[in-house]
């Protein structure tokens, strides 16, 4: 079977095991990496490869810029307690357990090594929690929390990561040498992310068309990686800094047209970036695996399956210590509860230590290792066992456990969408009110009666009709756009109440012809 045929069938098998993960209400992923593994033992499959280094800017990039853009600056500053220590502390207690139970298992493997696979198993996935998330109902201030630390804790294990890397490659690493890497990787990263976001739009007016729009996107994204990278930075913070800036400015100037298409193309390439990864870490294992004799295999086995125990404990662990103080210090009267700190209850304590599954972030960590690199076929299988064994013990048990617990969904974002449509409503009508047209009046009419059922009905939406009205529609329209990007400005409303107006409007711009 050619190249060609390969791809063709393992794009349709991805599309059935995504749909199998659906009906079965599991995280796509799960049956993506089974897949993988299982592919990595057909013996007619292909063995394809990949360079390492492309590994991460091909695959993390994009992800990673999909899951920053949708984040909520409002959201994560509100939440930033739990968030840091999740992306700071869990991180880096994970990264200790795993490298020194590993460094325990083979004590002649490098201390750098150990650290590094310690990193690269660190960090939770994000695509595989929101694929439950989103299937039931959580309070939104614990849904804010597990998306922050998703998005953040990528930067703080990779630039362990990185640091464990070179710090192997130079045999020593002072700690002098340790600080400015540090300093540099953050401070640097966030005014690089910064500046490209602001350099974006310079280029953005020059090309109104959807094709070439898209392609420069994608081009800006990994452009951005590569620039970061070659100036010793964090590839991904200053991923995530130039998507954020890009999600501030980027609705009020790409008109509904480009951005629909856009939101289309992005989830579909995020989708096949996570089949390629998969597939193509999958397809490293079988070589790996056959040219280990039965009792090094064994051994591996070994390691990987004490590396899947620490990842799940070391999370859990760390939340309960964190639950735990914080009550600690709230009784004792050292902290106390408001807007801007919540006690953590046990219940969401619970979730969130159970919300620790691993995916493409850390299968292209595992594969962008350089060749030579001490024990990195032991790593390359350990990395594959612990994004498999989390996906398939966490990622099936989830939902049931979300479900036993019961817990009860607040009317946060609802409340904020009611708000916002009910806003965006006004703003139409005062923009039409002044025109005495028949046209004006049959849109007044339409409007007036969405607005009446506004208020309190998150489900509503803006009508995109058929009345002979669409140059004042594009008008109305524009202003109430111009009212909910100004409620989000004044943190009125957070991000994912935004979105999802402005897909309404989207939806009733691209319907107002003529």
């Amino acid at each position: 079977m050619t190249t060609f045929e390969w791809i063709i069938a393992l794009l349709l098998g991805a599309v059935v095991l995504s749909a199998l993960a659906r009906r079965a209400c599991v995280p796509y992923p799960t049956f993506l990496a089974a897949g993988g593994a299982l592919l990595a033992f057909v013996p007619a499959s292909p063995s394809w490869t990949l360079e390492p280094k492309l590994a991460l800017a091909l695959f993390v990039a994009p992800v990673l810029m999909d899951a920053a853009y949708d984040t909520s600056v409002r959201d994560l500053r509100r939440n930033w307690l739990p968030i840091s220590t999740l992306v700071v502390a869990a991180v880096g207690v994970t990264t200790a357990a795993v490298a020194v139970l590993v460094h325990w298992w083979l004590p002649d493997m490098p201390w750098p090594a150990a650290v590094a696979l310690g990193a690269i198993v660190a960090p939770p996935d994000a695509a595989a929690a929101t694929a439950i998330l989103r299937q039931v109902k959580l309070p939104y201030r614990l849904m804010k929390i597990l998306e922050g630390e998703s998005l953040l804790n990528d930067a703080s294990a990779l630039l362990i990561y990185r640091i464990a890397v070179t710090a192997f490659a130079m045999e020593h690493l002072s700690w002098s040498e340790f600080g400015s890497s540090v300093a540099l990787g953050l401070l640097g990263s966030v005014a690089a992310g910064y500046l490209c976001g602001r350099l974006w739009f310079l280029a953005l007016p020059r090309f109104d068309d959807a094709p070439s729009a898209i392609i420069l996107q994608f081009v800006g994204v990994f452009t951005v990686w590569i620039v970061a990278e070659h100036l010793g930075l964090s590839g991904i913070l200053t991923i995530v800094v130039y998507a954020i800036v890009l999600a501030r400015t980027a609705p009020a100037r790409t008109p509904a047209r480009l951005r629909v298409p856009t939101y289309a193309v992005w989830e579909t390439a995020v989708f096949i970036l996570n089949v390629l990864a998969f597939i193509l870490i999958g397809m490293q294992l079988r070589p790996i695996w056959t040219r280990l004799d039965d009792a090094v295999r064994l051994q591996y086995s070994e390691v990987a399956a004490s590396a899947l125990a620490a990842v799940i404990l070391a999370r859990i662990v760390w939340i309960a210590i964190y639950g735990t103080s914080l009550r600690a210090l709230v009784a004792q009267g050292w902290l106390r509860a408001g807007r801007s700190f919540r006690l953590p209850t046990l219940k969401g304590g619970m979730i969130v230590s159970w919300c620790g599954m691993r995916g493409i972030v850390t299968l292209a960590a595992a594969f962008a290792l350089p060749e030579g690199f001490p024990y990195r076929d032991l790593i390359l299988l350990t990395a594959f066992a612990v994004v498999l064994g989390s996906l398939i013990i966490q990622g099936l048990t989830l939902r049931p456990l979300i479900l036993a617990l019961q817990l009860k969904e607040d009317d946060f974002m609802a409340g904020e969408v009611a708000y916002a449509r009910g806003a965006a409503y006004r703003a139409a009508l005062e923009e039409i009110e002044g025109d005495p047209s028949e046209e004006a009046e049959l849109l007044r009419l339409e409007y007036r009666g969405l607005l009446l059922q506004a208020d309190g009905d998150p489900n509503g939406g803006l009508a995109t009709g058929e009345l002979p009205a669409d140059p004042l529609r594009r008008r109305a329209i524009a202003a109430a756009r111009d009212a909910i990007l100004r409620l989000r400005e004044s943190e009125a409303i957070g991000d994912d109440a935004f979105h999802q107006i402005e897909e309404e409007l989207d939806r009733a711009e691209l319907g107002a012809h003529g």
